[in-house]
């Protein structure tokens, strides 16, 4: 059987954290962090992940918790196939194009790729924080500090 369920990210205990109504951070609460995992772990024998943009988080239903068997999707394998071509043994020139809103999250990444890049183009919410770096104002622009 597949079972598809509803966004969970409406549900504080998804990534952890949520702003209220007049957009004050909340925290979860841990307890109830691991309450809802125990709960979503109820559903199946085997957690299967087969989302490649969200693979790097944290939140509640991308890590598995609970779950003996765990695995990736065969989407997600072929995206991390097409990435190891790429980094391991690319195509000369090769251009990284990168994008998000924080740099904080993907800093590392930067870093590593910059010796196996001929360019990169940093564009979306990041590439504001580059650009407020340079010195250039970016008015009410996306930053992260």
């Amino acid at each position: 059987s597949v079972i598809l369920l509803e966004n969970s990210r409406f549900y504080i205990e998804e990534e952890g954290k949520a702003k209220d109504a007049d957009g004050n951070k909340l925290k979860a609460d841990p307890e109830k962090v691991k309450e809802f995992r125990a709960s979503m772990a109820k559903l199946a024998d085997i957690y299967c992940s087969d989302a490649f943009g969200t693979a790097h988080r944290g939140h509640s239903s991308m890590v598995g918790e609970g779950y003996a068997t765990k695995c990736s999707g065969f989407l997600l394998a072929k995206e991390l196939d097409y990435f190891a071509k790429i980094i391991d043994s690319p195509t000369k020139p090769v251009c990284g194009i990168l994008g998000g809103a924080k740099v904080a999250d993907k800093i590392q990444l930067i870093m590593s790729l910059l010796d196996k890049v001929d360019i990169m183009i940093i564009g979306g919410g990041m590439a504001f924080t580059f650009i407020k770096e340079g010195g250039v104002n970016i008015g009410n622009s996306l930053y992260d500090e």
